[in-house]
């Protein structure tokens, strides 16, 4: 049975359309990912689910007993309020009693009659057992009950949401955007946590690996109306495409109709004397459907200018070491980075990755170490706090820089011809950046990132705020991009699809590098150290005297001979482990071939994933070798 269902519903902002007689039912179970253009109506569609925003028109009915909880885009302020009376909050009225029983129950000065008075007052509705639930979800999430919010990073303050959300127990969970501001990590604890959730789900997230994970259902908001599937992302890529080419061709069908109509009507008196008001009054239905219709919105244009090649070496980086506050952040790290590499870089928020960046280019000295840049580099800098952009300024003043023609690749472009490209019309284009969201400044980057010739790209959380189809459209601008890219990002679909070598931050300062994107680090056994399972350490005994030594000491037991089998097995490992070398060899030489990501994407992943194959069993012979050696 149905938790809530929406019939008929319209929703107006203005002239723009957000629901145009909409119908969705939301079931026990389900896990229905929210998708769209960015201004599609996808977060008020979720807050009028949530009662926030009244309908215009239809109805929405729930359960009578339902309960809602909502985690919003916007992180927790990081102010005094102590963690504990942060998820408690999420109880409401009783969360307010359990707040004032916790902050007296830890006063230093205990007011006793207070304490009795909230006591009386949390037992009168049943409080305590909802105290329980605030302490099992603190549990649970593995947070700090007493610290303030002001203590926590945004990732832990995301958390403090989540509980903040579940401790309620709600049987619908609405979730706007829950990836924001977290790293890779806590994006797949967040994961396992929804996944464990045991009501119904809302969320809207534009990383597409999440959400592959996650839904069971996808309901895309398209030109007021809903597009709903049953099933994985991945699925509803293919029905989309089968629905869009079917609506193509009706309208192409509808459009050559009505022009057969239009010209019948404008013929001479000849054939208005045989006129059939009926077709006429067809006629005139068939003008105002056409006026009606919405059209798609427009893609987004990117195409990357160029300055020609850089030189064969980008960077050198020898032995580079930095901390900060001492932790360190880099430790001992020699790499080199060539033309065409595209690298990603990923790790835990705060590892460093930002530092390495500024390191390569020149705007941060290493505390210990070398960095040789190379010639002939032209860099274009994407900052993930977007820095770059004057918020009281509108696109065309931030991109043009005064000009009214930029030139990109060669050709000379009109400002607002060249931002149409970036979906702007000429009102928005002149609209100051403050007034813009998240997704549209981020757009506003990218135009001015892509008006400058480069053959260095630099880009620190480039998807930020991006809908799907800019993030894929990016992808391919990026894959067919000609110089070298430097990418930091928590997207891990958008790694994927895009670099050809990792530098992984596994924590401690520990950076390594691996051939491929975020999977072939996993499949390559990557992960963070902190996560890694620490070997229980033998316990340390006082050394006996050298007197006692020959009495206490247990008698060494002989070295036990091979067996036939396992002897032979040690004579072919040496021989085993050359061929698998040279093998080895012979895949990273074709890899680094110059245009190989280029090619076939099937042929290209077959060999990535041989290669790893081949590495992975080169360390399983290693550690059977040394095994039967000692």
């Amino acid at each position: 049975m149905a938790l809530l269902e929406l019939k008929q519903a319209c929703l107006h902002y203005g002239t723009q359309i957000l629901l145009d007689e909409v119908d969705l039912s939301v079931d026990k179970g389900q896990r229905v990912c929210l998708i769209g253009r960015n201004g599609a109506g996808k977060s008020s569609l979720m807050k009028v689910i949530d009662g926030l925003v009244q309908l215009d028109d239809g109805s929405l009915w729930t359960q009578p007993t339902l309960k809602i909880a909502r985690l919003e885009q916007d992180l927790p302020d990081p102010d005094q309020v102590s963690v504990y009376d942060a998820v408690a909050s999420g109880l409401k009225d009783v969360g307010r009693l359990l707040m004032q029983y916790h902050s007296l129950i830890h006063s230093e000065q205990q007011d006793m009659d207070k304490l009795a008075r909230v006591q009386q007052q949390i037992e009168a509705c049943d409080g305590w057992m909802l105290q329980q639930r605030v302490e099992a979800i603190l549990t649970r999430l593995d947070l700090p009950a007493e610290k303030t919010l002001a203590e926590l990073s945004g990732g832990w303050r995301r958390r403090v949401a989540l509980a903040r959300a579940l401790v309620s127990e709600p049987d619908v969970l609405l979730l706007d955007e829950p990836t924001n501001h977290l790293d890779i990590q806590a994006i797949e604890w967040l994961e396992e946590q929804v996944l464990a959730f045991n009501g119904a789900v809302v969320f809207i997230t534009h990383d597409r690996q999440l959400l592959q994970n996650l839904a069971t259902d996808i309901v895309e908001l398209d030109r007021g109306s809903i597009r709903q599937w049953h099933g994985d992302y991945r699925s509803f890529l293919e029905f989309r495409e089968q629905q869009l080419a079917e609506e193509e061709r009706h309208n192409a069908l509808f459009d050559k109709r009505l022009a057969e109509e239009e010209k019948w009507i404008r013929q001479g008196i000849k054939a208005r004397r045989t006129r059939n008001e009926g077709r006429v009054r067809a006629l005139k239905a068939m003008r105002v459907e056409r006026s009606e219709r919405r059209e798609r919105v427009g893609k987004v244009k990117l195409e990357a200018g160029s300055s020609g090649l850089s030189g064969k070496l980008v960077a050198e980086l020898v032995g580079v070491s930095h901390a900060w506050e001492g932790r360190p952040v880099i430790a001992d790290l020699t790499t080199t980075i060539l033309r065409g590499d595209r690298i990603g870089l990923i790790g835990p928020n705060g590892a460093g990755k930002s530092t390495l960046l500024k390191i390569i280019l020149g705007q941060l000295q290493p505390q210990s170490g070398t960095v040789r840049t190379g010639t002939s580099l032209n860099i274009a800098y994407f900052d993930q706090l977007r820095e770059q952009l004057d918020l009281d300024k509108n696109a065309v003043e931030n991109v043009a820089e005064g000009r009214d023609s930029i030139e990109v690749n060669g050709k000379t472009r009109h400002i607002i011809s060249y931002l149409s490209d970036f979906l702007f019309t000429g009102a928005r284009a002149r609209t100051p950046l403050k007034a813009l969201s998240g997704g549209e400044r981020n757009r506003v980057l990218l135009a001015k990132l892509f008006s400058k010739d480069s053959n260095l790209l630099v880009l620190d959380e480039p998807t930020n705020d991006l809908d799907v189809e800019t993030l894929e459209l990016l992808e391919d601008v990026l894959a067919n991009y000609t110089g070298t890219i430097l990418l930091v990002s928590h997207d891990r679909s958008f790694l994927d699809n895009v670099v050809t070598s990792t530098l992984a931050f596994e924590g401690e300062g520990v950076v390594k590098e691996y051939v491929g994107g975020y999977a072939d680090w996993i499949r390559q056994g990557g992960q963070w150290l902190e996560s890694r399972a620490q070997p229980s350490l033998p316990e340390v005994t006082p050394q006996p005297a050298k007197a006692e030594i020959a009495d206490t000491r247990p008698a060494q037991a002989p070295a036990k001979k091979l067996s036939y089998k396992l002897q032979r097995e040690l004579d072919a490992l040496p021989g085993e482990i050359e061929v698998l070398e040279g093998e080895i060899e012979t895949l990273e030489q074709q890899t680094a071939a110059p245009g190989f990501y280029n090619g076939d994407h099937q042929q290209v992943a077959e060999v990535l994933k041989q290669l790893g194959e081949m590495q992975t069993l080169l360390e399983q012979k290693y550690s059977r070798w040394d095994e039967l050696d000692s």
